[in-house]
């Protein structure tokens, strides 16, 4: 990677995110884990009795694709599908006992994970990192809710 690109902001947002989930999904592989079924047990532990469409925004994909990774947590017993009290239509999913036990254990693994990958850096500059992503993140959520159309910038794509 040239060292301008070394130093763009957005590839090592990227770069780090991704090396992230390279190496948790080769942590829990050894325990028939995914990624995305950690992410949905981890969003259902703050949101119990979430329907199936709630998931699918707080894991940011499609429902389709909640659908697939719900039916699979089920398959293995890890959470239950039950009625909604109050809408027949909607199903609430939560965390089954054997659920929360895998979720106890793989919770450990994701935070020694991240204890280890910051581990080069000072507890001033661990917190310092924080806030700076935080609000980072905070900007990105206010750009993303203005929903406003990019301004020209005189070049096309078909020019490309």
């Amino acid at each position: 990677m040239p060292a301008s690109e070394e130093r763009y902001l957005g590839f090592l947002i990227s770069d780090a995110a991704r090396l992230q989930r390279t190496i948790f999904d080769r942590r829990v592989r050894r325990l028939g884990f995914t990624r995305s079924q950690w992410l949905a047990l981890r969003r259902l532990g703050r949101q119990p009795g979430a329907s199936q469409s709630e998931l699918a925004e707080m894991m940011e994909v499609e429902k389709a694709t909640a659908g697939r990774v719900i039916d699979r947590l089920e398959e293995n017993g890890w959470l239950e599908r039950r009625p909604d009290e109050n809408d027949r239509r909607i199903k609430r999913i939560y965390m089954t006992a054997r659920g929360q036990a895998v979720h106890d254990t793989i919770g450990p693994l994701a935070e020694a994970m991240v204890e280890e990958e910051l581990s080069g850096l000072t507890g001033a500059e661990r917190k310092l990192l924080t806030d700076l992503m935080i609000n980072v993140k905070r900007r990105l959520q206010e750009m993303a809710e203005e929903n406003e159309p990019v301004e020209a910038t005189g070049f096309e794509l078909e020019n490309a």
